[in-house]
């Protein structure tokens, strides 16, 4: 299907971009595509991973002391710079 993509600079915490990042790597994808994929399923209100994808996130979750969790969302302040 031909879309129009755009370029955006959407500003993420750090380690959920990493944890992002990696599983993009993992499944030979780009960032953006990775994204679109999640954002589709998750406006049908559909899961976006497999449970063995969700247990590679749980792994990168460990190692990049990603510690976030849903009930997090919407509650998150940037640190202010010194």
């Amino acid at each position: 299907m031909i879309v129009e993509r755009v370029q955006t600079g959407v500003r993420m915490e750090k380690r959920i971009l990493k944890v992002l990042k990696a599983i993009a790597e993992l499944k030979d994808m780009s960032l953006g595509d990775l994204l679109e994929g999640i954002v589709l399923h998750a406006f049908e209100g559909k899961g976006a991973f497999t449970d063995e994808t969700l247990a590679q996130i749980a792994r990168l979750r460990e190692i990049y002391g990603l510690t976030l969790t849903a009930s997090d969302s919407h509650q998150l302040t940037e640190e202010q710079a010194s």
